[in-house]
């Protein structure tokens, strides 16, 4: 690093910025602290970091020597505020690094203490994908943060949430470059934030295609309409599943803000595209999840031992769900009971959960 281009690092021994922790599909704005003290070299990371996040400083170290950055040769502690909440994954490599060079005085404290920075960083310093992004971006969004850090093949789907400045980021480098050019007050390179067009409907069996069964037809269209659910009961090739797989085809489209809730659940899953075909990855249309019959109680609830996925219940959209249930895998026919708004028990003859 040139003299010219350092800050007056001889004051500046903490940085801040700001992350997001996803636990679920919801987020959390998270602050991210880095303390640069007299002492042995060390890089300590508190506040709850699971593996993943524990390991960022060999990433970020690899990262800042390959991209021909200083970190500071003392002892840093980077803390995760706040610290009682649990810090799960890869993502907070970027808001690190970046913290962290704040505390050299490499980055302007100003330029990022209000910049939320999400991504995970290569050995050679280049920015990688995670999932979550969406869930994390409309998260710092409700916290009235505006201006957000991501890799470029996640920023077609932060660009979703309205109102948040996009910054995407391909490598450590050209960021720490950006910012020093915005602190001296030199202009810098224009944001390019990929271009999609609108999401194409998805094909879907179409319920003309039925001959017969008007009865259960009928039911089915009064289903969708009124948003009830629907059992069916019938010998096996009577057609249920067939009449089933042709319910979303009755569904209308989603509203924006249900659009969004149903495409952070995928994106947390990592099924999103990252736009580089044009389209949009945003889910405009009720998706139907159809796990298998003999599914276990945590792919059809969610859960994990580790980082909480959601599970086929959550992937369908919670107001106008279509979700198929076929029996369990014992024979056991498997009931859904809402007892609460946003709570949905799964019932049979000897369990409730």
């Amino acid at each position: 690093m040139r003299r010219d281009e350092e800050f007056d690092s001889r004051t500046v021994t903490l940085g801040r910025t700001r992350a997001v922790a996803v636990t679920g599909i919801e987020g959390v704005p998270i602050e991210v602290e880095a303390d640069s003290a007299p002492g042995l070299p060390a890089f300590t990371i508190v506040g709850m970091p699971d593996t993943a996040c524990r390991q960022a400083p060999d990433r970020v170290r690899s990262a800042a020597a390959n991209s021909a950055l200083q970190l500071p040769r003392q002892r840093v502690t980077v803390n995760l505020s706040p610290a009682s909440l649990p810090k799960q994954g890869s993502g907070f490599d970027v808001a690190i690094a970046i913290a962290a060079l704040a505390a050299a005085g490499v980055v302007d404290n100003a330029q990022i203490a209000e910049v939320v920075h999400i991504g995970e960083l290569g050995l050679d310093g280049t920015i990688r994908a995670v999932p979550g992004v969406l869930p994390a971006v409309l998260a710092a969004a409700a916290a009235g943060l505006t201006k957000v850090v991501v890799p470029t093949a996640n920023a077609a789907e932060a660009a979703l949430v309205p109102g948040m400045e996009v910054l995407p980021a391909t490598d450590l480098g050209s960021l720490v470059s950006r910012y020093r050019l915005q602190h001296k007050g030199k202009p810098v390179p224009p944001v390019v934030v990929p271009t999609t067009s609108e999401p194409a409907a998805p094909i879907v069996p179409d319920l003309a295609d039925v001959v017969g069964q008007v009865e259960a037809r009928f039911a089915l269209e009064a289903a969708a309409a009124g948003g009830h659910h629907m059992a069916m009961v019938g010998p096996p090739g009577a057609g249920k599943t067939m009449l089933a797989e042709r319910l979303p085809g009755l569904l209308p489209a989603l509203g924006v803000d249900d659009a969004l809730q149903v495409t952070a659940v995928h994106s947390v899953l990592g099924a999103l595209g990252s736009g580089e075909d044009g389209r949009s990855p945003l889910l405009t249309h009720p998706p139907f999840v159809a796990p298998h019959h003999g599914a276990s109680m945590a792919s059809v609830v969610g859960g994990g031992s580790g980082r909480i996925r959601p599970g086929a219940i959550s992937r369908a959209h919670p107001d106008r769900p279509a979700l198929f249930l076929e029996r369990s895998r014992a024979g056991r026919p498997v009931a859904l009971v809402p007892f609460a708004p946003g709570v949905l028990h799964g019932t049979n003859r000897r369990t409730t959960t």
